[in-house]
Formats: structure tokens, C-alpha cells, sequence
């Protein structure tokens, strides 16, 4: 993808992945508009991270996240049950703009859901782009899906990953706010309309990410000290749905900025993006 003829993230359509690393689209390397790099991917800490990628953990018992489940009074456990997130057909390609079809699968290659998924970049000034991810999720069983994380299957600690998920790549540990708290544990799990995420990218070059778009009932999954990430989580504290013949929409959206940027620049662009 490019803005204003600068290429700026690329899209992974089919990753040549171990089925247990969650095998599904995702973007990387994601760049600032001077080129650095903001994205992770396939890191010795948590190989299923990639980049940024929409993913869950627990579709109907079906792990589409990658890594050992967690299983409740058992704990993390290798087990049989990984699926796939795949591409199924085009809609729309352009420089600037993505559009396609997806299916979530569980393990026998059975479509779970099905996933509608547009992607845009747009300028945000001069050093500064806006990534847009418009997702609609339906059932493909008949019946409903339900939408699973660790903590909601039992694991303590603010554990509640699974969305819109964006593994980042910092040299030292990065800061995170919003506009009325900062650090990862009073951030996790909050539903503060924005939440900004600094950091220096390895070899130099600092840059922040504003990432806005929480859901009904979404929350926040942030971690800075084992490893910098941020997650829109659909399931942090309870289970979510895809309910039969009910399309589930989301919309979000990541500034990827040069610098870093304070909490009153932040509040100030990501009102003015909104009110578009």
C-alpha cells in the first residue's frame, strides 16, 4: 500500500506459515512515512505475532491466534484445534486500497465465519498516515460464533487478546496513554476513545501510533513490558458473539506518525480525523 506514491505497508495474503502460527493475512512491514519500520513479525518471544492481522483465539473452540490454547485449570496447552483465516477473492486493488472476502476455518477446514474486509491509507499531513480497516464478520454455520480469549476462558491478569491485534517493534519499552491515564496497567482494559503507543524502532527513528476504533463491548489489551502491543480485543472480559443473520461490523484506525507525539497533539489530531 502506498500514500502519495510512498509505500508504507504490504500485505501478506498467503503466508507460508506452521499451521500452529495461525496461518492469516496480515500487514507487515508497516512504515511511517520517513520509513520506519513499526510492525513485528514472526518474533522469538511470540512467533504467531504478525505484524498487524485481525485474529482470535477462540472461534468455537477453533484457535485462529496461533500458540498453545488456554484451557481452564489446565492452563496453556498445545492442543490439535488451530485453524486458518483465508483469503477467498478479491473485491478491490489499488495503491491505495483493499477489498476482499475472507473465511475463518476451523481445523477440518469447516468455515466458521465469513469476513468481508476492506483496508485504506490515507495522508495525515506531512508525516503522518491514516491505515482504515473496515471489517464485517457473519456466521457461516447457521448458528451463532462465539468469540473466546484466554481470560475469558479463565486466565488471570488482563489476558484478554483476540481482534484487531498490532504487534509493534521498539528498541527499549515504548510508552502508552491515552487521554487520562498512561502505562500498561491502568490502560489495559480500558475504553478510552484513543490510546497512542511511542516507541524508537531499532537502528533509530521514533514514531508514534494512535490507534482508535473500539466496538460495543471492546476494550483495550495493551502490554509494553513483555513485548510492545496494542489489541482492539473483542472478548476481554466476557465472550463475544456473531450472532445467526446479524453481521458484526467494526471500523479501525491507526495514525502512524514520525516523532513522538504528546497527549494534547494526539487528542487534538485524532478529534479532527473523527469529525470527518
Amino acid at each position: 500500500m502506498t500514500v502519495r506514491g510512498v509505500p508504507v505497508a504490504r500485505y501478506v495474503i498467503h503466508p507460508a506459515l506452521d499451521p500452529r502460527h495461525g496461518p492469516r493475512p496480515y500487514l507487515h512491514p508497516v512504515r511511517t512515512p520517513a520509513g520506519t519500520p513499526v510492525t513485528d513479525v514472526l518474533p522469538a518471544d511470540h512467533v504467531w505475532h504478525l505484524g498487524a492481522s485481525l485474529a482470535v483465539q477462540d472461534v468455537d473452540g477453533t484457535n485462529l491466534w496461533g500458540g498453545r490454547t488456554y484451557v481452564r485449570d489446565t492452563g496453556y496447552t498445545w492442543r490439535d484445534d488451530h485453524g486458518v483465516i483465508a483469503h477467498t477473492g478479491w473485491r478491490e486493488r489499488a495503491a491505495d486500497r483493499l477489498a476482499h472476502d475472507l473465511e475463518w476455518r476451523d481445523r477440518a477446514g469447516g468455515p466458521l465465519l465469513r469476513e468481508h474486509r476492506r483496508l485504506a491509507a490515507a495522508p495525515a499531513g506531512d508525516d503522518a498516515w491514516w491505515l482504515d480497516l473496515d471489517t464485517t464478520l457473519t456466521s457461516a454455520t447457521g448458528r451463532d460464533v462465539h468469540l473466546g480469549s484466554p481470560a475469558t476462558n479463565g486466565r488471570p491478569g488482563g489476558a484478554g487478546y483476540g481482534g484487531f491485534f498490532w504487534r509493534a517493534v521498539t528498541d527499549g519499552q515504548p510508552q502508552v496513554f491515552t487521554a487520562d491515564a498512561a502505562g500498561e496497567e491502568t490502560v489495559n482494559g480500558s475504553t478510552a476513545p484513543w490510546l497512542a503507543l511511542t516507541g524508537v524502532a531499532p537502528g533509530g527513528g521514533a514514531y508514534t501510533l494512535v490507534f482508535v476504533g473500539l466496538g460495543p463491548g471492546d476494550r483495550w489489551f495493551v502490554r509494553t513490558a513483555m513485548y510492545p502491543g496494542v489489541c482492539a480485543a473483542y472478548a476481554f472480559d466476557r465472550p463475544a458473539v456473531v450472532a445467526a443473520g446479524r453481521p458484526r461490523h467494526r471500523r479501525h484506525r491507526v495514525l502512524v506518525a514520525d516523532g513522538h507525539l504528546d497527549r494534547a497533539a494526539v487528542a487534538a489530531g485524532s478529534t479532527r480525523r473523527r469529525a470527518r
